[in-house]
């Protein structure tokens, strides 16, 4: 599960602006994903480029070796609002789990 949380997460970053791998390390870790090593990261970049949702540009940097940047496709962005549908979809429904309502209980103004 917390693949395609990641996946999500990403694209969300990237949709943003244009960015690099260790880039994306630290922003995931400023928003609370500290356990996460660049060695999760790449392998997902590389899959969501074979999967045509990125795409990457090699630039010079001015700290050592060119860096490849990712920047989202049309599908990417496609990708990242199915995601968005089903986050939300997920997040309210283990919500009710957890207080324990229904889905008719919040049709009916009990939740």
């Amino acid at each position: 599960m917390m693949k395609g949380i990641l996946d999500g997460c990403l694209l969300a970053i990237i949709k943003d602006r244009e960015v690099y791998g260790y880039e994306l390390a630290e922003q995931l870790e400023l928003y609370g994903f500290d356990a996460l090593s660049e060695g999760t990261i790449y392998p997902l970049l590389l899959r969501m480029q074979k999967e045509e949702l990125v795409t990457s540009t090699r630039k010079k940097s001015t700290a050592g070796p060119k860096r490849k940047y990712y920047s989202l496709t049309a599908k990417g962005e496609q990708e990242l609002e199915h995601f968005i549908g089903r986050w939300e979809y997920l997040q309210t429904n283990v919500n009710r789990v957890l207080k324990h309502e229904t889905a008719s209980d919040e049709s009916q103004g009990r939740g």
